[in-house]
């Protein structure tokens, strides 16, 4: 995988934004390290050792932990040398400033690039880095100037999505763990269909309606001066569909078991997803150039982004359906679309025709014709008999079945191809239906796209030729053909479960597992 060149004033996820306004720090990125800094002039602690031990105590709004810093044993040993009879030796004063720069230091090289590498987490990307990052110089610069939280402005992920997550992990920290958390809400009244799992429905009671109305009115969700009716009804029903919303769930208003384990969690909880999405920001890799896409798999959705200068915005937005989370995820990287494939042929893969398609064949041989699939040869030769030497020679990788254009094709109409070592690509699908469900992960692995037309308009704006009606005939033709795009556009397969849209907090399940994972990739590591 390539390391992209990269920019700083977009970000991969659910929100596009402009420069945050940080302080303008200029530096060299071959910058030798800095001089030693002296923190204790004449043996006390200055103003700038004060700014130190504060910088480093608040590492807890930037989403990292303080404890990491040696914060608490530095702020006490400022603390002690301030109040000392007597001024530090020259060698104790030192070994003082020495830890300083030492942590102050790794403070602004985790908080800009992170803790852990993303391959700790099978992620296929590099870490993020602003050309010519130097934290070395970066700190003397800020030391020179006297305004130490400068370089930390400076270093911090300069997205308008990490600002807004900045904002909200602070929101939730001030919630702390009220009356309204310290008890799990009640079980769901019995379904008024007989056999139906326990949910809550518009005018039913509930012994939970006053815990609900306390969380929803704590998380934004309800107007503060709302009282609890007697019946689960408005605005309590509305305040649940604006919480579903926000959840990644359907927004029925009506509190099913999905909904109620995400009433059920802390923001305690939400603290700590917050902080995730936050570390992942630091090395999620954000492409340069006019257009990008982004398909995040938690959320299930794709994005197409024009960046002009620091304007940048939505121009796509659609539904996606990803690999499957017990067995054929969806892998985590990002590469650059090459190609549009009209009318495509699907070349099943080994492993799906290995398990899947000769076992059907065996038992079906008409399941060949009725899907139209065809067998092709080492050589090229397209053969449409099921026999069983053409299976063994599907299975000793000497044939291949493909899948031909036409209303039946899993590919659907169109696909969008970024050449990888996964085989991973972007295609529209007859089975539009799945679209409609909360939770989409149905695929082997490649991406579904909700309305391909619009995607392949984005795609090709700069190939001016290419009008809707020319992309709506080549994708209904039947007969395959490939167009290279003019200019390739990145395209990143990213894992965001915290989201900030419209000024409100997203949160989603974590379907594969990668919070977990980089919890206990943070939690395992050690710090000196």
């Amino acid at each position: 995988m390539k390391r992209r060149d990269l920019i700083v004033r977009t970000l991969a996820g659910g929100l596009l934004g402009a420069n945050l306004g940080r302080p303008t720090l200029s530096w060299a990125a071959d910058a030798p390290a800095p001089a030693a800094l002296d923190w204790l002039p004449g043996g006390r602690p200055g103003a700038l050792a004060r700014q130190a031990v504060a910088l480093l105590a608040d590492a807890a709004s930037q989403g990292l932990n303080p404890q990491d810093y040696q914060a608490q044993p530095l702020a006490q040993a400022v603390a002690q040398a301030a109040q000392a009879p007597q001024a530090l030796s020259d060698e104790a004063a030192a070994q003082l400033s020495h830890r300083l720069s030492t942590q102050v230091l790794r403070y602004l090289r985790e908080l800009h690039s992170g803790r852990v590498t993303p391959r700790q987490l099978q992620q296929n990307y590099e870490p993020a880095a602003a050309p010519g990052f130097d934290a070395a110089a970066l700190l003397q610069q800020a030391f020179a100037s006297g305004r130490l939280a400068d370089a930390a402005q400076a270093a911090a992920p300069r997205t308008a999505l990490y600002g807004a997550l900045k904002e909200t992990l602070a929101a939730y920290r001030a919630m702390g763990a009220p009356a309204a958390w310290q008890q799990a809400l009640p079980p769901l009244p019995a379904s008024r269909q007989k056999g139906r799992p326990p949910k809550l429905e518009a005018g039913q009671a509930w012994a939970g309606l006053d815990l609900l109305r306390q969380r929803l009115q704590l998380l934004g969700d309800l107007a503060p001066q709302t009282a609890t009716p007697a019946l689960y009804q408005s605005p309590l029903v509305e305040a649940v569909q604006a919480f579903q919303q926000r959840h990644g769930l359907n927004d029925d208003g009506v509190i099913g078991a999905g909904t109620l384990a995400a009433l059920n969690v802390s923001p305690a909880e939400r603290v700590r997803q917050i902080e995730l999405t936050m570390e992942r920001l630091r090395w999620t890799p954000i492409a340069q150039g006019p257009r990008m896409i982004t398909i995040n798999i938690p959320e299930f959705v794709l994005r197409g982004y024009e960046v002009h200068g620091d304007n940048i915005t939505v121009k796509t937005e659609m539904k996606v359906i990803v690999g499957k989370a017990l067995n054929t995820r969806t892998p985590i990287f990002d590469e650059d679309m090459r190609f549009i494939e009209f009318s495509p042929y699907w070349n099943i893969p080994p492993s799906i025709a290995r398990k899947e398609t000769v076992p059907k064949l065996r038992k079906d041989p008409g399941y060949l014709d009725r899907e139209g699939m065809e067998f092709v040869a080492g050589d090229g030769r397209v053969l449409r008999a099921v026999s069983s030497a053409n299976l063994d020679a599907v299975l000793a990788g000497q044939m291949r079945i493909r899948q031909r254009p036409g209303p039946e094709n899993a590919l659907g109409d169109i696909k969008f191809v970024f050449p990888n070592n996964d085989n991973i690509y972007l295609h529209h699908t007859p089975a539009t239906q799945l679209f409609e469900k909360e939770r989409r992960d149905f695929s082997h692995g490649c991406i579904r796209v909700e309305k391909p037309v619009e995607l392949a308009r984005f795609v090709l704006q700069d190939m001016p030729e290419w009008t809707e009606e020319r992309i709506v005939a080549a994708m209904t033709k039947g007969e395959s053909s490939t167009l290279k795009l003019a200019h390739p556009i990145p395209v990143l397969i990213a894992y965001g479960t915290a989201l900030v849209k419209h000024g409100r907090p997203y949160f989603f399940a974590d379907l594969y597992g990668q919070d977990k994972l980089l919890d206990a990739a943070l939690r395992a590591r050690k710090v000196s």
